[in-house]
């Protein structure tokens, strides 16, 4: 065989291994594109299904949904805060280091969602915390609400000075 023949043969098998390893990197990277665009559509459904969800438990004449906030400038260490409506606790929640911190800096906590008919309600907040300076305090406060054929998103704002410590809005 000519010395050509067999140069061009020795290179053809060299270079058979290298585009083999493109190839595979090319598929690999199609199957990476492949599982981006399937988590992603997983990513939408389970979205969808959390709105779904939330709307089969808590249809919007029945919901009832309830905020926590620090008043404007608070700076006390909130330790607990307990909901309840019409006399049944719905909430108790006992606050971390960075929760407290979230709230401090403007945080807004939803602690309960639920269901009310509508009509007449009374819901009970109770608080404990201590004051900047130390002191213990413990304030405890029952407002009327009335829930409408909307759903009903109400906010409690809290403060360890002045009087109300606790006030109750609708947002």
């Amino acid at each position: 065989m000519p010395k050509s023949i067999w140069t061009a043969l020795l290179i053809a098998l060299l270079c058979a291994p290298v585009r083999a390893e493109d190839a595979s990197r090319q598929e690999i990277r199609s199957l990476d594109e492949q599982v981006q665009e399937i988590k992603s559509d997983v990513l939408a459904i389970s979205a969808e299904l959390n709105l779904l969800e939330e709307k089969l438990l808590y249809p919007s004449n029945t919901q009832v949904a309830v905020f926590v906030e620090l008043a404007d400038g608070e700076d006390f260490r909130l330790d607990a805060v307990q909901v309840s409506i019409d006399g049944r606790l719905v909430a108790h929640y006992i606050y971390s280091f960075k929760e407290l911190e979230a709230l401090q800096n403007g945080g807004v906590q939803r602690i309960y969602t639920g269901n009310v008919p509508t009509g007449e309600h009374q819901i009970a907040v109770a608080v404990s915390g201590k004051r900047s300076g130390g002191d213990d305090f413990s304030r405890s406060q029952t407002f009327p609400f009335t829930k409408g054929v909307e759903p009903e998103l109400l906010g409690i704002t809290l403060a360890a000075s002045g009087d109300p410590g606790i006030q109750l809005g609708s947002w």
